[in-house]
C-alpha cells in the first residue's frame, strides 16, 4: 500500500509516473532503509523539509545498486505527484540549491519540452558547486548549469532514462518558443567594432596598399633598363661563350673518366666480396658437418649405454629369478 501512486495522479508520457524509474532500480529503493524510515506518509509539504536536508545528488551506487536519498525523494514526489506550483517553487528556490536540483530533475522527468525550455534555461547563470555521488560511491564536483545543460541534452542522467523531449530549433521554427538569448551576447556587442570603426580601417588599408604599389614601378623600369643592357652587350660576348663551351667539353670529358674508374674498382669490390663469401659459406657447411657428426656420435653414445642398462637390468632379473627356484626348492 506504501508503494502505491496516489489514486489522484494522472498518467505522465502515457504511463504511471512511478513507471518512469526503471523496475531494478524501483524495487531497490522501494527496499532501502531510508525509504521505509524517512519517506514514509510524506506529503508535498513535509517532502519540502526532507528536500532541504540533502547534501548531494546521484543515482545508485555500489557493487548491490544502493539508491541514494535524492533518488528516494525524487520517486516519492513522482508517487504523490505535486501540483506544477510546488515543482516551480522548487525551481526558483535559491537558497538551498539540492532543493533546486530536485525540482529541475522532477520537471525534465514529467514536464513537457516547453515547460522543460521554459523554467530549465534561466538556471545557466547559476555557477553553484554541487556534490555528485558516481556508481563508484565517490564524491565528485558539478556545477549547477552543467547539471541542467545534461538535464536537457542527455539521454541519462542519475542512471535514470530521460523522456525524449523535442529539440529546441524544431520549436524556434513552428514559433512555439523565442530565440535563446545567450547572457554573452552584450560582452560580444561591446568587443565587436562599430560601422565608423571599420570605415576608418578600410581607409588605412588603402592608403598601406597605394603606398606598397608605387615601388613596384621603379623596380620594372629597373628591370627594361637591365634587359636592354643585356642586349647591347650581348653581341660582345659571343666569343667569351664558344671559349666557355670548350671549357665546358673538357669538364665532361674529365667526368666520364673518373666515372669509368670508380666503375671499374666497384667491379673489383665486388669480386672480392663474392669470393669472401664463398669462403664464408665454405666455412660454414663444414662447421655443419661438424656439428652433423658430433649429433650422430652423441646419439651412437647414447643407443651403446642404453643396450649395456639393458642387459645388466636381464642379468640381475635372471640371477633374481634363480635365487627364487633355489629357495623354493
Amino acid at each position: 500500500m506504501a508503494n502505491r501512486t496516489v489514486k489522484e495522479a494522472k498518467n505522465v508520457h502515457g504511463t504511471n509516473p512511478q513507471y518512469l524509474i526503471e523496475k531494478i532500480i524501483r524495487s531497490r529503493i522501494y527496499d532501502s532503509k531510508y525509504w521505509k524510515e524517512q519517506c514514509f506518509a510524506l506529503t508535498a509539504e513535509l517532502l519540502v523539509d526532507k528536500a532541504m536536508e540533502l547534501r548531494f545528488v546521484g543515482g545508485v551506487y555500489g557493487g548491490n545498486i544502493k539508491p541514494t536519498q535524492f533518488l528516494c525523494l525524487t520517486l516519492k514526489m513522482l508517487q504523490i505527484q505535486p501540483e506544477k506550483d510546488i515543482v516551480v517553487e522548487f525551481i526558483k528556490n535559491e537558497e538551498f540549491k539540492y532543493v533546486r536540483a530536485l525540482g529541475a530533475f522532477y520537471l525534465r522527468l514529467t514536464g513537457a519540452a516547453l515547460d522543460c525550455y521554459k523554467y530549465l534555461e534561466p538556471l545557466y547563470i547559476d555557477n553553484r558547486k554541487l556534490r555528485r555521488q558516481n556508481r563508484a560511491g565517490q564524491f565528485e564536483i558539478v556545477y549547477m548549469d552543467e547539471y541542467i545543460d545534461e538535464l536537457l541534452r542527455n539521454d541519462r542522467v542519475c542512471d535514470i532514462i530521460l523522456p525524449r523531449i523535442q529539440k529546441r530549433s524544431i520549436l524556434e521554427e513552428n514559433n512555439e518558443i523565442e530565440p535563446k538569448v545567450s547572457v554573452l551576447d552584450e560582452d560580444l556587442d561591446d568587443e565587436l567594432p562599430s560601422d565608423e570603426e571599420k570605415a576608418d580601417e578600410a581607409n588605412r588599408t588603402k592608403d598601406n596598399s597605394t603606398s606598397v604599389r608605387r615601388p613596384r614601378r621603379a623596380r620594372s623600369k629597373s628591370r627594361s633598363r637591365s634587359r636592354e643592357r643585356d642586349r647591347r652587350s650581348g653581341q660582345g660576348n659571343n666569343a667569351r661563350s664558344r671559349d666557355y663551351y670548350d671549357e665546358l667539353e673538357d669538364y665532361d670529358r674529365q667526368r666520364n673518366r673518373v666515372r669509368n674508374r670508380d666503375t671499374q674498382n666497384e667491379d673489383y669490390d665486388r669480386r672480392q666480396t663474392g669470393s669472401g663469401r664463398q669462403d664464408r659459406d665454405r666455412e660454414r657447411q663444414d662447421r655443419d658437418k661438424i656439428r652433423e657428426r658430433d649429433r650422430n656420435g652423441d646419439r651412437d653414445r647414447r643407443e651403446r649405454e642404453r643396450e649395456r642398462d639393458r642387459g645388466r637390468h636381464d642379468q640381475r632379473e635372471r640371477d633374481s629369478r634363480g635365487e627364487r627356484d633355489r629357495r623354493r626348492y
